[in-house]
């Protein structure tokens, strides 16, 4: 088993990535999570930059003064979207950085290019709840589908596609698998 673990890039890949995984799970839920403000800054941050970028496009929003309301964004004359925790893209973060850890490359631009994935997956997700308040906007019953299924696949690909970036530019693998 040991020698078969030390030959095989894909089963210690994997192996890392589920053990890493499950101790930033552990570690963020059970340690972290208690500790801190991530999740409410993460949140409130997504919030905020919803505001702004359909303010930029024009819209009017909804305004909430009661604290209560501090993670729910909306356009005027709408229902709007609560932003919770499991919607803030932590999980995204982890899983994407965990990835590029686990991937073969050069750290000093495993450095670099992890902050940059990570803030392109908050964009991303900045977005994603815009246009998901701009869906409630137009149809209200048109939301369960696009928050569940289509932002789900767009998010993911993305996550996908910048590790795929990364294999591309950065990996030494790629340059023996062309060989």
């Amino acid at each position: 088993m040991s020698l078969k673990f030390r030959e095989n890039p894909l089963l210690r890949f994997l192996v890392f990535v589920t053990t890493a995984y499950i101790f930033w799970y552990i570690l963020y839920e059970f340690v972290l999570r208690g500790k801190t403000n991530f999740d409410e800054w993460i949140v409130d941050n997504i919030v905020r930059g919803v505001e702004i970028f359909l303010s930029f496009l024009g819209y009017s929003l909804i305004a909430y003064n009661d604290p209560v309301w501090k993670t729910h964004v909306g356009i005027e004359d709408s229902l709007g979207v609560t932003v919770g925790a499991p919607c803030d893209g932590i999980v995204l973060f982890a899983l994407f950085a965990i990835f590029i850890i686990a991937f073969p490359g050069p750290i000093k631009h495993k450095a670099w290019f992890i902050p940059i994935g990570v803030m392109a997956i908050h964009v991303l997700n900045i977005l994603r709840v815009a246009a998901l308040a701009i869906i409630v906007d137009v149809n209200p019953s048109w939301l369960d589908f696009n928050h569940d299924y289509t932002f789900t696949i767009l998010v993911y690909s993305a996550v996908i596609g910048l590790w795929y970036v990364w294999i591309q530019k950065f990996s030494p693998l790629k340059k023996v698998a062309n060989a």
